[in-house]
C-alpha cells in the first residue's frame, strides 16, 4: 500500500486518480506530479515500485502544500477574516453563505436544519393530585 503525505492510497485505483485522495491534489496537479516523476498515470497503485513511490513523495513534499499544512492555512485565513471583522468574516462567524448567495431561502447547507416556529416540545404538566 502506498502511503504519501499521511494518506493511504487505494490499491486498486490508477495512480492518477489515487493521488487525488490527498487533500490539496486534484486531477490536474496529479498529472503534473506524475509527469515530473516520469510515472505513467495508467499504472495501478499496487503496481508501483518503491523507488517511484519515494520519487512521488519527494515531489509532493517539495512543490505542494497538502493535507495538514493546507488545512491549517485555510483555517488561518478564515480566522484572519473573522478577527479583522470583515463582511466575509462576519458571515463565517454567523454560519451563513459567504460568497453572495441568497439566504432567505436555499441556504440549508450553511444554516443547518430548519428550526420551525412552534417546534419545541411542550413541557410536561404535573398531574394534579385528586383528593
Amino acid at each position: 500500500m502506498a502511503r504519501i503525505a499521511g494518506v493511504d492510497l487505494p490499491r486498486e485505483k490508477r495512480i492518477d486518480i489515487g493521488l487525488t485522495y490527498i487533500f490539496g491534489i486534484g486531477r490536474a496537479s496529479a498529472v503534473q506530479i506524475l509527469t515530473k516523476a516520469g510515472v505513467d498515470g495508467a499504472i495501478r497503485v499496487k503496481d508501483l515500485s518503491e523507488d517511484k513511490i519515494v520519487k512521488l513523495r519527494e515531489i509532493i513534499e517539495q512543490d505542494y502544500q497538502v493535507e495538514g499544512d493546507l488545512r491549517k492555512t485555510f483555517s488561518m485565513n478564515i480566522k484572519r477574516l473573522i478577527d479583522t471583522g470583515t463582511y466575509r468574516g462576519l458571515r463565517h462567524r454567523k454560519g451563513l453563505p459567504v460568497r453572495g448567495q441568497r439566504s432567505k431561502t436555499n441556504a440549508r447547507t450553511r444554516k443547518g436544519k430548519r428550526a420551525g416556529v412552534g417546534s419545541k416540545p411542550r413541557p410536561a404538566t404535573k398531574p394534579t393530585p385528586t383528593a
